[in-house]
């Protein structure tokens, strides 16, 4: 039997390791961002493919198509049978994966390599069911803050290892005449799986178990498609009504509206400077992009803490998302003359913001599903799907504005998908006022009634 107050005061050892499965998960993800077009040009051309934008749009949202399809049957099922086994099988997807992606020599087995990942990659959801079954309400801020830490130099060290690893033979002599001459991008890959299997070791031997066997919601009768029907029934549900449903929905728009800035940033910064834009190279962005990861771990690792205990999460999800969404209308008004100094600061507004929106967002569900009597793993497993909806939409609609409007003149021009982004900003922070403190008081009062 599981040591109830063993698990609520989890060990440093456990932290670490939902660190390591939620940084390798968004490793996953951008590895594949500086070298996926080459790779589906190869691949094409090999193939006397033509569609290749096609392909890269598809391998690109495939992805997050699996994690939003997968996210609420890990959530799900984690409350069944436990965390720990769940986390573990989600680390041996990663480890198998990542090799394949590597080692594609298809179209069709990079796609389904790439879907794949997603799938087990799915498990950032039970990651933070986790932290909310092992935490108390004083300590649930900061370990969602840590985890949001871990998602933000994930993505940092992601896109860098992905180009700096790809195509090593033709920089080093070392790796000529080797696989990795015959599969140009394998290295990084091969990386991210070493990382996940060193995570699996880790888990082994750190990771307890953080559900008793009754808190566990087995039922051994129901078959497995019934038990799908139901997880997304309970889903469904959850986004139609409730305090649940609206911090669901927050995150959603909060979540469309940055990732619109994925597809359009780079667009703008890298535009002629007498067409309006900065004239940037790729390392010019790729500097951007580490500040943004670094600005967002010290905000989710040092500062959501204290400033949860000072403000609260309520007013920081409101306030996160005004100061997101100011730094993204803010960032196509630059002059190039003053370019750097203009979008690291613009840049640093919206890193701190979204910095503070996750760990606050992720705070407020654990709350109200404690309070509310749902199953934790649910709740974060259908807020993983809803967020890698959005995150399927932002970069799709983003282009499509980008194409539309970006040689028309002011305001319809390379200004409106910005203008977009802080629109969809401005959304969510006004929908998060709807969420009353009264009833966030209510939701932390229930909770220090059950830590007692």
């Amino acid at each position: 039997m599981v040591d109830s107050d063993k698990v609520k005061d989890a060990s440093k050892g456990a932290l670490i390791v939902l660190f390591l499965v939620t940084m390798i998960d968004m490793i996953g993800f951008g590895i594949v961002i500086p070298f996926l077009t080459y790779l589906v040009e190869d691949l094409a051309g090999s193939e006397g493919v033509t569609e290749v934008g096609l392909w890269v749009g598809l391998l690109m949202t495939s992805y997050s198509a699996a994690q939003f399809l997968f996210s609420p049957f890990w959530g799900s099922l984690s409350d069944r049978i436990g965390r720990r086994p769940v986390l573990m099988v989600g680390l041996i997807g990663n480890t198998v994966f990542f090799a394949l992606f590597g080692l594609s020599n298809t179209l069709a087995m990079a796609l389904g390599a790439r879907f794949l990942a997603g799938v087990f990659n799915g498990n950032i959801a039970v990651a933070r069911a986790y932290i909310g079954d092992v935490s108390n309400p004083k300590q649930l801020a900061t370990r969602m803050g840590l985890i949001g830490a871990a998602f933000g130099l994930g993505f940092t060290i992601g896109p860098f290892l992905g180009g700096e690893l790809s195509a090593p033979a033709l920089r080093w002599e070392t790796f000529q005449n080797t696989i990795f001459e015959t599969y140009p991008y394998l290295l990084p890959c091969v990386l991210a799986s070493v990382l996940s299997t060193v995570s699996l070791l880790i888990a082994i031997r750190n990771l307890p178990e953080s559900l008793t066997p009754e808190m566990r919601k087995v039922d051994t009768s129901r078959t497995w498609k019934k038990q799908m029907k139901n997880m997304y029934a309970n889903s469904k549900k959850m986004l139609g009504e409730g305090s649940i449903a609206l911090i669901i929905w927050v995150a959603m728009l909060f979540t469309f509206g940055f990732t619109i800035m994925h597809a359009i940033f780079i667009l703008f910064t890298g535009m002629p400077t007498v067409d309006g834009g900065l004239g940037f190279n790729e390392a010019d962005n790729g500097r951007i992009f580490a500040m943004i990861g670094v600005t967002g771990i010290i905000t989710q690792g040092f500062l959501i803490g204290p400033m949860t205990k000072r403000f609260g999460s309520r007013k920081l999800l409101t306030f996160a998302a005004l100061l997101t969404g100011a730094g993204l209308v803010l960032i196509p008004y630059s002059q190039p003359e003053y370019a750097w100094i203009h979008i690291l600061s613009v840049t640093g507004l919206l890193s701190i913001g979204s910095g503070l929106f996750q760990p606050s967002s992720s705070t407020l569900l654990a709350q109200f599903a404690k309070a509310e009597g749902y199953e934790l793993g649910v709740v974060m497993g259908a807020n993983e799907s809803l967020g890698a909806f959005a995150r399927i939409l932002g970069p799709i609609s983003g282009g499509i504005v980008w194409v539309m409007t970006s040689s028309g003149t002011y305001p319809w021009d390379y200004h409106t998908a910005f203008h977009l982004c802080g629109l969809l900003m401005l959304c969510s922070a006004l929908l998060s006022l709807k969420l009353s403190d009264a009833e966030l008081i209510d939701a932390n009062n229930t909770n220090s009634s059950q830590e007692e």
